[in-house]
């Protein structure tokens, strides 16, 4: 990640040559840090499918999409290392006084996820699996529409800026082909938040620092009126923040902080208008995960050799060998009962009475017991 002038301060001439990735173009390699001072990138342009409204009651936008993420968890001694590619589905009602909301979080199709573990002394491992989820990549929803500002469109693809509260907000740009792109800064100003309608609820979150929250939409074809679901075309966003809620994390000791980064793309596949009936059967309807297969758009880069290599490893992975290096618990396996002598379980019971001092406190209160219950009408002999 660089600073809005391009500067990168985490790169030194060791890491080189490195990959310059942006959403919408093609990514490019360096080879040093003296090979150019300027580096042109090539827009990638993403074809959707077309689509037909044939009905007026078609009132939800059913959306497939690809998804990757790449999320850390870091403290100050481990951390934890996530990539995760996955298929979602969105539905998106067209009027909002429906009574069918559909949902606009990202419903989980299919997903495969990988893991790398390690901590400071460089000792690593990989699974497939973690108990604990930590990455922003379900939470952002998908952006809602939005008023193109007044200008964007005879821009001619300079840039139109809309300045917040702490700097610049929203960066727009319209190609002559009618494609727009917008940078967003959700931390700019507040009114930047209806762009990730999922994480509402965390910006008053005590126990959540954001220190970076940036967002990409790119839309296709868009024409008069705002900018809506139904002509975008793919967003990324990437999220730096310290703490990801309360008592979400263990692995590391209580009062030790805890760090979250994560970077999502997201590629629309397909888009259909469908009706209430049809979104009720979609909602209602069980996927497995066998069954549903993860497609990739060919806009969508090659995986760093990094994220490669961690691929490789999960998947290599001999899970029928761990599982039969696993020594049961053998509580769980059969019945065992133990036959004990009656007399030797009493007297040790008998011993532990008198340890706590049970024997002694049933004596007290049967002698209270007694003496209440005894007539005063009787003298006593």
């Amino acid at each position: 990640m660089s600073r809005a002038d391009g500067a990168a301060s985490c790169a030194t001439e060791a890491d080189y040559p490195i990959t310059i990735r942006y959403m919408g173009y093609h990514e490019k390699s360096v080879s040093s840090p003296w090979s150019a001072d300027t580096v042109l990138l090539r827009e990638s342009v993403a074809e959707l499918p077309e689509f037909v409204v044939t009905e007026k009651q078609k009132k939800l936008l059913h959306i497939l999409a690809y998804v990757r993420e790449y999320s850390t968890l870091s403290s100050y001694t481990d951390t934890v290392t996530l990539f995760r590619e996955k298929m979602v589905d969105f539905m998106l009602p067209d009027d909002n006084k429906l009574r069918f909301k559909g949902w606009r979080h990202p419903r989980v199709l299919n997903s495969r996820s990988y893991y790398r573990f390690s901590n400071a002394a460089g000792l690593d491992s990989v699974s497939d699996r973690c108990n604990q989820h930590f990455s922003w990549g379900d939470w952002v929803g998908f952006p809602p529409s939005v008023s193109v500002p007044a200008g964007v469109s005879a821009s001619a693809g300079s840039p139109v800026e809309i300045h917040g509260k702490y700097g610049v907000s929203e960066t727009w740009r319209m190609q002559a082909d009618g494609r727009m792109d917008v940078d967003v800064d959700v931390m700019a100003d507040s009114a930047c938040r209806r762009w990730a309608p999922g994480m509402q609820s965390f910006f008053g979150n005590a126990n959540i620092d954001f220190e970076r929250f940036r967002m990409r939409v790119n839309y296709r074809d868009v024409g008069a009126g705002p900018a809506g679901p139904v002509d975008l075309s793919g967003y990324s966003f990437n999220i730096e923040s310290r703490g990801r809620g309360h008592g979400m994390f263990r692995f590391h000791r209580v009062d030790e902080p805890f760090f979250v980064t994560t970077y999502t793309e997201l590629y629309v596949l397909d888009r259909e208008y469908i009706g209430v009936k049809e979104a009720k059967k979609w909602d209602r309807c069980g996927f497995d995960s066998y069954d549903m297969e993860i497609y990739e758009p060919m806009e969508a880069p090659a995986l760093q050799p990094s994220v490669q290599a961690l691929v490789d490893r999960v998947n290599n992975i001999d899970a029928a060998r761990v599982r039969t290096d696993l020594r049961p618990d053998e509580r769980l396996v059969g019945r065992h009962v133990n036959k004990r002598n009656f007399n030797i379980g009493y007297r040790a019971l008998s011993m532990l009475k008198q340890l706590t001092g049970i024997t002694l406190y049933k004596s007290h209160k049967n002698f209270n017991r007694n003496w209440r219950e005894l007539p005063r009408s009787k003298p006593l002999k």
